[in-house]
């Protein structure tokens, strides 16, 4: 039998849920079997497969050991030392300015040198984060942006922020706006630019459409133009919608695809420029919250990187 006591990070959260992220190895038969066996057991009661676990809950397991077998912790985190541009920091979240070329997740390519991994060194060295001491959380990132686009992340360190941010980008309480560089001068200098968008997963790439498709969602887009030298032009873009690569796929669309950007423009429009990765970067984030949470101190706030890598060319 093992016995364990629901910590803060653990609580709220359906009883399967919580078993199958701390022991992944766990066959879903011997688990809704030891539910129905009362082998599982919520403060020495029976418990539900949908018992919604509590703060200080005590959670009884008469299984076998064999079935017990915690998951891997992220040795990384151990050995990492984190590099991290840090906009914003308190003792729920932080917000990283991410550069481009790092991806924000483990990838077929990158299993080691991400952004979420970094997060949980820096947070496991300054003794926030200790995966011995945690069941089923970890730090995790609350919105993602391109391994090849640069700026804003926000990272939870608890999971009540966690599911509290996740909520409030659901219900589109943060406001978030990029600069980009694109081809061209765009005209009218600004515009809120509706379209429909499909995602063909396989070619990871997005379709753009003026009509309604089978499998389309409809996205909008808003910019204004700050500098232009005719060929070039810094814009700012505003999202209504998040759909993938959509500030790409909606330029490239209207003609003006943006600079540095192969996979949405051309060999040929890119060659000469200094741009390694599309120049596009999420640059500042607003917090426009409408209901009440613990995070009520940070409704309002404003946060901008100051220095993106791009503009300097304008």
């Amino acid at each position: 039998m093992q016995k364990f006591v629901i910590a803060a990070n653990d609580a709220e959260q359906r009883l399967d849920k919580y078993l199958t992220k701390k022991f992944p190895d766990m066959p879903t038969g011997i688990l809704y079997k030891g539910v129905r066996k009362k082998r599982i057991k919520v403060n020495g009661k029976r418990a539900e497969i949908s018992t919604k676990l509590c703060e200080g809950d005590v959670l009884e397991l008469y299984i076998n050991d064999e079935f017990l077998i915690p998951r891997k912790e992220k040795a990384d985190i151990y050995h990492l030392e984190p590099r991290l541009n840090i906009l914003y920091e308190d003792e729920n979240l932080l917000l990283v300015d991410k550069e481009p070329g790092v991806s924000v997740h483990a990838d077929e390519t990158d299993k080691t040198e991400t952004l979420i991994t970094h997060i949980q060194a820096y947070l496991y060295l300054k003794g926030e984060y200790d995966p011995k001491k945690e069941g089923t959380f970890a730090p995790s990132l609350c919105n993602r942006i391109d391994k090849n686009t640069g700026g804003i992340v926000i990272a939870a360190k608890n999971a009540k922020t966690l599911r509290v941010m996740n909520q409030k980008i659901k219900d589109k309480e943060i406001q978030k706006k990029y600069l980009c560089i694109c081809h061209g001068v765009l005209k009218p200098k600004s515009a809120i630019l509706e379209a429909y968008h499909i995602k063909n997963t396989r070619q990871n790439r997005a379709f753009i459409f003026d009509t309604p498709e089978d499998g389309a969602r409809k996205i909008k887009t808003g910019y204004k133009m700050l500098k232009t030298n005719g060929k070039l032009s810094l814009v700012e873009v505003e999202l209504f919608t998040g759909r993938t690569h959509q500030i790409r796929a909606h330029f490239a669309y209207i003609g003006h695809p943006l600079a540095g950007d192969t996979k949405y423009g051309t060999n040929e429009q890119n060659k000469g420029l200094p741009y390694k990765y599309q120049a596009l970067y999420s640059y500042k984030l607003k917090f426009t919250f409408t209901t009440p949470s613990h995070l009520d101190y940070l409704k309002n706030k404003e946060f901008t990187v100051e220095n993106v890598p791009f503009t300097k060319d304008f």
